[in-house]
């Protein structure tokens, strides 16, 4: 942890533990109260990740929502919502997407080296980007985040990032939201796709908190031995 933030996965599935459906309309897994909490968690970190295909699929704004923890974090010295940043292969973003137009907070895109030349013309305008290998190392990732003074980073998605993030050994918390419903679609993207894991029971996630949000579930688990001490 020295050199890298605190990491902190947070996503819905159904209780089948997919993240979407196959139809091309987002798949509503949420609710009110969960979106609260989401903005709460939001508050208190530095940045947020998101991987370039929820980007390109969701357009989010990534921004806190609620005006007073808005002004709770420029009482702070802090901008008024996270760091945004996203990681791409391929450079095929929008410029006119809602993640770069709005909020008043930097935006960070790291890409490729193959595509980096090509993210700068396309991104430059409107974002940090970064080169950061071939693919994109997370690890470097990480440690440039946390060179501009990121402590603790929200990663929310999709698949592929999760997935990454796990087998990589570099998340620290988990906030898994369980839907009531089930999904059942072969091809409905789930919270992991094809990796290897750890199973051993020296590293068996620590269920710390289950929660019920009206209608929704949220699990929290620690994954790594800093999640202790947070």
């Amino acid at each position: 942890m020295a050199d890298r933030p605190y990491v902190l996965l947070s996503c819905g599935t159904s209780i089948d533990g997919c993240l979407d459906d196959g139809s091309a309309k987002r798949l509503l897994l949420s609710n009110e109260a969960d979106f609260d909490r989401v903005d709460a968690t939001r508050a208190e970190c530095d940045a947020i990740l998101v991987g370039a295909g929820t980007l390109r699929a969701d357009n989010p704004r990534l921004l806190v929502r609620v005006q007073s923890r808005r002004e709770a974090r420029l009482a702070d010295g802090r901008p008024s919502s996270p760091i945004k940043v996203t990681l791409t292969a391929s450079a095929d973003l929008d410029p006119a997407a809602d993640f770069f137009t709005t909020g008043d907070t930097e935006k960070i895109v790291y890409c490729s080296g193959r595509t980096v030349h090509v993210a700068r013309a396309r991104l430059g305008a409107v974002a940090t980007v970064v080169e950061m290998g071939e693919p994109v190392d997370l690890r470097g990732l990480l440690a440039d985040l946390f060179g501009r003074g990121v402590r603790r980073l929200m990663v929310e998605g999709g698949q592929q990032i999760h997935t990454q993030f796990i087998g990589a050994g570099l998340a620290d918390e988990l906030h898994l939201v369980v839907a009531p419903f089930f999904v059942g679609e072969p091809t409905g993207p789930r919270l992991i796709g094809a990796g290897r894991f750890p199973r051993d029971p020296a590293r068996r996630a620590v269920l710390a908190e289950v929660r019920q949000l009206d209608d929704v579930v949220l699990l929290r688990y620690g994954l790594s031995h800093q999640f202790a001490t947070t």
